[in-house]
């Protein structure tokens, strides 16, 4: 059984290659978030209690996402294992993930600050698709458009220089206790998250084993 967890700050490339990994495995690839909207979607009652913090603007208490997770890992798909990307975020969520099921390793992408800038500021998007671009490593065809219907991209605000350093600030101080933790029950694999998509994904197989 494979019970992977991928940890790294925003930008790291964490989506792409867990969602490769988790193919190739043949065990679902979940994100929080995911599971939220999905679970709001279907109107379960865990749902509809997410739903009322969602719409209220407050977050989802970490009681409830790890109820929806437990849920979700019934689900036949999962008996292999499952990927989860982006969460725990904190020492406490870890310590309640263990209780719902046991984590066979856990793969951090390391990045410099610099890099994560560099690679997120240049990152736009269509608001009509949904296809993102990057400007360094995969520009539109036509400056400034989507390829596919021509609408005019945007950058996040979260994407803009200051709000990079501000959210790889905070993932640092809330992710730091957490790596301290899994590296002492010995399941942390560190992981270069630089460089082609090709050679990153070698490194996380490896990482796997």
């Amino acid at each position: 059984m494979k019970r992977i967890v991928f940890l790294g700050p925003p930008g790291a490339g964490k989506g792409t290659q867990a969602a490769e990994l988790a193919r190739r495995l043949g065990i679902p690839h979940l994100s929080t978030g995911d599971l939220l909207r999905a679970a709001v979607a279907a109107k379960t009652p865990l749902g509809l209690e997410a739903e009322g913090h969602m719409t209220a603007g407050r977050l989802v208490p970490d009681s409830l996402v790890l109820q929806i997770l437990r849920e979700r890992l019934k689900d036949p798909d999962a008996r292999a294992g499952f990927l989860l990307d982006g969460f725990p975020r904190t020492l406490p969520q870890a310590e309640a993930l263990a209780a719902v099921s046991p984590i066979d390793r856990v793969v951090l992408f390391e990045i410099p600050e610099k890099t994560l800038v560099e690679r997120l500021t240049q990152r736009w998007t269509c608001p009509k698709c949904g296809t993102a671009y990057n400007l360094a490593t995969r520009p539109p065809r036509r400056a400034g458009l989507c390829d596919l219907d021509g609408t005019e991209l945007q950058q996040r605000s979260d994407d803009r220089e200051e709000a990079v350093r501000t959210r790889f600030r905070v993932y640092q101080e809330q992710t730091h206790p957490l790596v301290a933790h899994y590296r002492a029950l010995g399941l942390l694999r560190s992981v270069d998250a630089r460089g082609p998509m090709e050679e990153v994904r070698e490194r996380v197989a490896s990482a796997v084993g």
